[in-house]
């Protein structure tokens, strides 16, 4: 950068040139340095004032090309050219040693100033030890220079260290007892808090506000709120304080009541009350709130979408994180974990990609946490390649992406995979958790390795710092079940030293029905009632059981008792993402779709060529005691098919078809999707409450094992 040739004006300036100085300072702190440059090179005669003003413009809008250029060529330098220049090369940790030998290198006695800005930098930057060596070989300090160093000890969590120093300061103004205040309340300390808070000389808005803030930070609210009620002078900030202490203590009603009593509203506290709302459920509330902001942050659009999230709004979560990208809002970090599992979730894998490019705009790539839930909806969407490629891009790994890594092998009925992960952990030097033995172990019973599976579940009491859980029991309860071992799974179930949860009688229950053990499915049947006693999964598939043995009686006085005791029943439902929109079809009810006609249309043309390649239909599916053309109507229209059948219509050949549904596949359906995939030369992916089915050629990469 070229400097315009200039005439200095001695220390007694002109006023029009104090003024332009101010001008370029204003326009700095902006952040308008074009302007600022503009004004400088407008003067007719400027001072050494003219260009410390430009110099630190530049530091301060992060410009220290610029800025050093500017204090290269200028004319004549005083002790605050020298105080802008180590103030400017502080800002950055790897200029601070050319602001150390900045300051060794002054042509003047370097004053406190010169020294304070080194010692900001240090502190700045974490490198507290320069920063007490520094404080120790200053000739002089001011209560500033003392105020900074406290604040490098208490944010270090140093806080006797801070104290001492606070002690000694010979001057301490209310920044420095509120400093210490807050130290004290960060550290959870707040009976010292409040000593010191009364000990002070004098409180503005701020003190009070570090009080009430800190009783709030560490549980103790109604003290907060007494301290609030006699706050000689509140503020934003005050009344946001409090409202984050609600919120923090889950006491949402009082939250709202002091929100609705505050007399206005600024951005902060109105996304502290959609977060809260939305803990609570309250998502109406949340969005109430939401709609009325006229300013909103990322923090706003992060605290619904979080709001949705959390509350299973999955298609609004969606569409409001796409406004959000469309009003120009760059995603932080909570919103982009959030999508990341509605989108997990729901298996949108288009959605999913579209998160992963905003991921690589905002470099959350970088992010392992934000990388682990990039992979588990990448495995969740079905697309376990492209999870393989994210997993062996990014180095270093943790145990969280390695476990998502054995997992996603594990459901997608890849055991042999999910074992070779496991080892390679290992291997790595990675120590496995209990959710990396609940991924090997869930690999094993999907692909019935028993013996490999006894021999990971034993190695946890013998080579392993993780013991087994109720979680580890209930894989093997359901690894001996799937293998047709249902009296030695609930021979386990008796013996095990943890109390038997839900999740282990519904494995046992799950095994029952896949062997048609009507004997063991009632006692886990009538365990399960005991613990969950409002849910109908139990009986339904004890329904199942008996229907499927002929015993029609026995299924009707189920039905009965399940209608009679008001127990839920989740709707058989199934899915299917297509141009951006998520179909959604439910079992029997294929006229809700807009596109019906051609999907009964699909329908019958399957049934021609299922018939063709001698398929029949299997009744024991089928819950009432019809005849076998009433059977074969009613498995039709179950909710995978329909999406099958919609796949076909809609996804381009040579694109695998996704299908989701939110109940375990239907047998009879497994069997049917395998034909058609073998049928129409297409690969379908059904991801079902339990796992990952990939039809291809007529053959399920479960092995039939579902």
């Amino acid at each position: 950068m070229r400097l315009p040739p200039v005439r200095f004006l001695p220390s007694s300036a002109a006023p029009a040139v104090v003024d332009a100085n101010a001008r370029i300072a204003r326009l700095a702190r902006t952040g308008n340095m074009e302007g600022a440059r503009a004004a400088f090179e407008a003067m007719p005669l400027r001072t050494t004032a003219s260009y410390n003003a430009l110099l630190a413009g530049y530091f301060r809008n992060n410009l220290p090309d610029a800025a050093l250029r500017v204090f290269h060529r200028m004319p004549s330098r005083d002790l605050a050219s020298y105080n802008a220049l180590i103030s400017g090369l502080s800002l950055r940790r790897q200029t601070l040693p050319d602001a150390a030998a900045a300051l060794a290198t002054i042509p003047y006695q370097p004053s406190v100033v010169s020294f304070t800005s080194l010692l900001r930098g240090y502190v700045r930057h974490g490198l507290l030890a320069d920063a007490i060596r520094l404080f120790r070989q200053m000739p002089e300090r001011n209560h500033i220079t003392y105020t900074v160093l406290l604040g490098g000890f208490l944010d270090t969590g140093r806080v006797d260290e801070a104290r001492e120093l606070f002690d000694e300061m010979p001057a301490k103004d209310v920044v420095a007892w509120t400093a210490m205040l807050s130290g004290y309340c960060q550290a959870g300390r707040i009976a010292e808090a409040r000593a010191l808070f009364d000990e002070m000389p004098k409180r503005n808005v701020v003190s009070w506000t570090a009080m009430v803030s800190g009783y709030a930070q560490n549980g103790q609210v109604d003290l907060a709120r007494k301290l609030f009620e006699v706050m000689p002078e509140r503020n934003e900030v005050s009344w946001t304080a409090m409202l984050f202490g609600y919120i923090r203590a889950g006491r949402v009603e009082d939250a709202e009541e002091l929100f609705n009593a505050m007399p206005e509203h600024p951005m902060p506290a109105c996304n502290a009350m959609v977060v809260g709302f939305g803990q609570r459920g309250m998502v109406d509330a949340a969005k109430a709130v939401f709609d009325r902001m006229r300013e909103r942050d990322d923090g706003t659009w992060s605290a619904i979408i979080k709001a949705y999230e959390q509350n299973e709004f999955l298609m609004e979560a969606l569409s409001t994180f796409r406004e959000m990208l469309r009003d120009g809002i760059r995603p932080n970090y909570p919103s982009v974990i959030s999508i990341l599992t509605v989108c997990a979730a729901l298996a949108v894998l288009d959605y999913g990609r579209e998160v992963h490019a905003a991921m690589l705009r905002c470099s959350f790539d970088k992010d392992i946490f934000a990388v682990s839930a990039l992979i588990t909806m990448y495995i969740k969407c079905g697309n376990l390649d492209k999870a393989k490629r994210v997993f062996k891009m990014f180095e270093p790994k943790d145990v969280v992406m390695w476990n998502s890594m054995i997992t996603g092998y594990a459901q997608h009925g890849l055991g042999e995979e999910a074992l070779r992960i496991f080892d390679d952990m290992r291997l790595a030097g990675m120590l496995p958790d209990g959710i990396t033995y609940i991924g090997a172990l869930t690999a094993c019973s999907y692909t019935g390795k028993v013996k490999e599976g006894r021999d990971i579940f034993n190695s946890m009491d013998t080579s392993s710092a993780v013991r087994p859980g109720a979680e580890h029991y209930s894989c093997m309860v359901d690894l001996l079940g799937r293998a047709g071992l249902v009296e030695e799974a609930l021979d386990l179930i008796k013996t095990m030293p943890v109390k038997p949860d839900a999740v282990i009688w519904g494995a046992l229950m799950g095994a029952c029905r896949m062997h048609k053990n009507a004997e063991i499915a009632e006692v886990a049947a009538k365990k399960l009632l005991e613990l969950e006693p409002g849910n109908a999964g139990p009986y339904v598939l004890l329904s199942h059981i008996y229907t499927s043995t002929g015993r029609w009686e026995d299924a009707s006085k189920m039905r009965k008792f399940i209608s009679s005791r008001h127990l839920n029943k989740s709707p058989g439902c199934s899915w299917i993402e297509y141009d951006k929109r998520v179909h959604l079809f439910t079992s029997g009810e294929v006229s809700a779709h807009p596109e019906h006609s051609i999907i009964l249309k699909m329908l019958e043309k399957l049934d021609g060529l299922l018939m063709e390649y001698g398929y029949s239909a299997d009744g024991s599916f089928v819950l009432h005691d019809v005849d076998e053309e009433q059977k074969t109507h009613s498995l039709r229209y179950h909710s995978e098919r329909q999406a099958v059948a919609y796949g076909l219509l809609k996804v381009p050949e040579g694109m695998p078809i996704r299908v989701m549904k939110n109940l375990r596949v239907c047998g009879d359906c497994h069997s049917v999707i395998k034909l058609i995939a073998k049928i129409t030369s297409r690969e379908i992916i059904l991801r079902d409450a339990n796992r990952f089915h990939h039809f291809k050629d007529g053959v399920c990469s479960c092995r039939d094992y579902w």
